[in-house]
């Protein structure tokens, strides 16, 4: 059924264009990504990027960096910093407003805290002392000083970048907001944390009009800084290359040291576990080849931006351009964003129909990048459907955790009226157990007996797979599972169906 444009429902706001009135395409000519304020996308700021930017204003911001950097490295190195001063100097709240992350529950994560803090400050002070004054790469880098210690990744690095260069996000933002955004829609807003003033040893505020959404503004970030999955230089990256790098060091004395150091702490049938904890150990121990790890990088710097491109388009692609595709469809052709009497018959409604919009019309696009390759990560679903419930008056929380582990979604109005949602992928080597136990404990945890499971599926193997499982289950249609058929090749076009 096609629908008039005068009769065509009005969809969710979900992105900042939908909430401040300017086009898609007018961020795209500024070089902003469109982001959410309702919940935060799945990607992050990577310093390197800045390093090897071609901008003059990147490099600055990488120059600025790395000269923050060497200030806590001095003072890490002057003795002992006090707790009052890790808090000034090395910990830094989560800039939300710019809305990345993977933060599922709206755009606030946990930052940069006191642990953080002792182990950045450690780091500086033992085993990076000559931060700032390498000798084999072309620059000093920040990802450095994150590579050896657990529980450290992307975010961490990505919110440290981002509170480094607020102030430059902040005029970024205002000079896009006073020339494309209603004055009706901005707040001239006092900000913290702007600028570090070395003289001083503290950080300065400043004034900012900026986009105003309901009680916080909202950052712009540049397209070409931003990257999915991993920043450029990860650990990750850096525990797999460890065997070229330790075999490419043009160092004799210094290879055969590593050698006989690894060598040492492998047994002979070692686990990957085990050589894993030794690669470790053995870069504490010789810190020195993280810096032969990151020259490579730094020669392959091209690479790093053709990968973020890709990385970032893929994200606009599927989160962006498809599901504001998925939400017009939804809007102009059922009454999604309506409010049934309860939360269960909500869920049903809002779950059904998403799954009509998907099956019959061209709704399944949404869960496929350009190449045609569909989503095999639970967390991309989730965020999706996070995105298409904004609007309804109910709560929707996202990995709520009472106790037994966290659940996808927990949908509520009050106290006595909530439905758990759980999304899971075919492909999930788990399934036929988490179907069979998972949303029943949360159901015991959460005090409800009000649940959805629903299963996404992307060709014919994957079909018969959740078929052949619910039968060994014996899983009637009144357990609360529900499949959603998410393959291209049995579906014609909605405007030919």
């Amino acid at each position: 059924m096609k629908v008039s444009k005068k009769q065509a429902s009005r969809p969710a706001r979900i992105y900042f264009s939908d909430f401040f009135g300017v086009s898609p395409q007018q961020l795209a000519d500024y070089g902003a990504f469109n982001v959410s304020p309702v919940v935060d996308l799945p990607l992050f700021i990577d310093p390197f990027l800045l390093f090897t930017s071609d901008k003059p204003e990147y490099q600055k911001l990488h120059a600025d960096i790395i000269a923050y950097l060497k200030f806590l490295r001095d003072k890490s190195a002057g003795g002992q910093v006090s707790t009052g001063l890790l808090k000034a100097w090395f910990c830094f709240h989560e800039v939300h407003q710019n809305c990345l992350g993977f933060c599922l529950n709206g755009n606030k994560g946990a930052g940069l805290g006191l642990g953080f803090a002792k182990a950045l400050n450690s780091n500086l002070r033992d085993l990076f002392r000559d931060f700032g004054d390498e000798q084999v790469t072309k620059c000093s880098h920040l990802e450095k000083l994150m590579l050896i210690r657990e529980r450290v990744g992307k975010d961490n690095i990505s919110d440290f970048t981002t509170n480094l260069i607020k102030g430059f996000l902040l005029q970024y933002t205002e000079t896009f907001a006073k020339q494309f955004i209603d004055p009706a829609k901005l707040k001239e807003v006092p900000v913290s944390h702007v600028s570090f003033d070395f003289t001083i040893g503290a950080w300065r505020s400043s004034k900012f009009t900026l986009p105003w959404l309901g009680n916080d503004y909202v950052l712009l970030t540049p397209e070409d800084i931003l990257t999915k999955d991993e920043t450029w230089i990860n650990k990750e990256d850096l525990r797999e290359e460890f065997p070229r790098i330790r075999e490419a060091l043009d160092n004799d004395a210094l290879r055969a040291q590593v050698d006989q150091y690894f060598s040492s702490l492998l047994k002979k049938d070692a686990t990957a576990k085990e050589e894993r904890a030794a690669i470790e150990k053995t870069l504490r121990k010789f810190p020195a080849i993280i810096d032969h790890y990151i020259r490579s990088k730094e020669d392959r710097g091209d690479e790093a931006i053709r990968r973020s491109r890709l990385r970032v388009d893929e994200v606009e692609s599927r989160f962006v351009k498809n599901l504001s595709y998925l939400a017009q469809i939804i809007a102009d052709h059922t009454k999604f964003y309506a409010t049934p009497e309860t939360t269960l018959e909500e869920c049903k409604k809002k779950i059904d129909w998403l799954k009509h919009v998907i099956e019959n019309q061209d709704g399944y696009r949404l869960f496929y990048d350009n190449a045609g390759t569909p989503i095999k990560r639970e967390k991309d679903l989730q965020i999706a459907f996070k995105l298409v419930w904004h609007g309804s008056p109910s709560s929707v929380d996202a990995e709520v955790n009472n106790g037994r582990g966290p659940v996808d979604f927990k949908i509520s109005r009050g106290a006595s009226d909530s439905t758990l949602v759980e999304f899971k992928l075919a492909s999930n080597s788990k399934l036929e157990s988490n179907l069979a136990k998972q949303v029943e404990i949360y159901k015991a945890a959460n005090n409800t007996k009000q649940s959805y499971k629903v299963v996404l599926f992307f060709d014919a193997p994957e079909e018969k797979k959740i078929k052949d499982v619910l039968k060994t289950l014996k899983a009637t249609e009144d357990t609360g599972i529900i499949l959603v058929d998410g393959r291209r090749d049995n579906k014609p076009s909605a405007s030919k169906a």
